[in-house]
């Protein structure tokens, strides 16, 4: 066995791996995977490897991941992340994944990092470690846990209709692209960070508005949610599972309300909106992803799906 570099030319055999390990339950398209693993700017070549045997085939992987892009949001610029190890199922307990582990943490130590976390990585598709996953080998090699995550279901029937909330003196639309950059200003100034980073690359790689439910008060945003579909611009992480499904899939969030308009349940009412514009488009199975208000959204009759355990190691 050895370790080489992380390259796109090896990507239907990373896919491939992917799906022969996790494609029954996270199942794998060379799209996502490019998009995510390859087109990332905040990919850590150096963190990241592929792990061949000797005939050359591809038998695990690393992807690992620090924050290296010039953009005014707020980003966390010492931590690292390790978005996804694997390795093939007759080569385990042999040393592979621990080798594959170690180079990735001593690169992101290298590179400046304070400490690691498994997942939620910009362009991530975990927000932790898989519930079906091994978590005690990442607890033996000094990873602590810190918390659950979530991704919760609903399936619709076709005459399940929703509408818009009705609620005094404010609105539920789409987003107008001629009103972009005073969402943009919104969530710069409401919600820094990841949520104004994903809306970015939404308008960067072309989105047109119809991403995102807006609540309007006397004509100013005070809310959000981001929806997303087949039809999306990107692979949106509430969507990357869609293959499991017969029918088109759609997601909500993130989402989030201006903290000086809370208390007047329009949380509730932007999932509402987002529900009722995704199932005007005859979606009927919606996913919400990452997330721990699983008794918030149990109120709308979204179920537990998917869980993930949060980790991280002070380097």
């Amino acid at each position: 066995m050895k370790l080489i570099a992380w390259h796109v030319e090896r990507l239907d055999e990373l896919v491939n791996l992917w799906n022969i390990e996790l494609g029954s339950e996270f199942p794998m398209r060379k799209e996502l995977f490019e998009q995510n693993s390859f087109h990332d700017e905040n990919v850590c070549h150096e963190a990241s490897r592929i792990a061949v045997d000797e005939q050359d085939r591809v038998i695990g992987f690393i992807v690992g991941k620090r924050w290296q892009e010039e953009l005014s949001v707020p980003m966390k610029e010492k931590t690292g992340w390790i978005q996804v190890i694997l390795v093939h199922h007759e080569y385990r307990d042999q040393g592979v994944g621990s080798a594959l582990l170690r180079h990735a943490e001593e690169a992101l130590h290298s590179a400046g990092m304070h400490e690691i976390l498994l997942g939620k990585d910009p362009w991530h598709y975990f927000p932790g470690v898989p519930s079906q996953c091994k978590e005690t080998w990442f607890e033996e090699r000094g990873y602590q846990a810190f918390g659950k995550e979530y991704d919760m279901l609903c399936r619709y029937e076709d005459d399940d209709t929703k509408a818009l909330p009705s609620i005094d003196s404010v609105e539920f639309s789409l987003l107008n692209f001629e009103d972009r950059e005073h969402f943009l200003a919104f969530l710069h100034r409401c919600f820094p960070g990841r949520w104004e980073y994903e809306a970015l690359h939404y308008f960067q790689r072309g989105g047109n508005g119809r991403e995102f439910v807006v609540l309007k008060k006397e004509n100013k945003i005070i809310g959000f949610s981001r929806i997303n579909d087949a039809s999306s611009p990107l692979i949106a992480q509430n969507v990357y599972w869609a293959p499991l499904f017969n029918r088109e899939l759609g997601g909500i969030g993130p989402l989030g309300i201006d903290s000086t308009e809370r208390g007047s349940g329009y949380g509730i009412a932007i999932v509402e909106a987002a529900i009722a514009f995704l199932r005007s488009r005859n979606i009927k199975n919606i996913v919400i992803d990452w997330t721990g208000l699983v008794d918030f959204y149990r109120k709308l009759d979204y179920e537990v799906w998917k869980g993930y355990t949060s980790y991280r190691k002070l380097l």
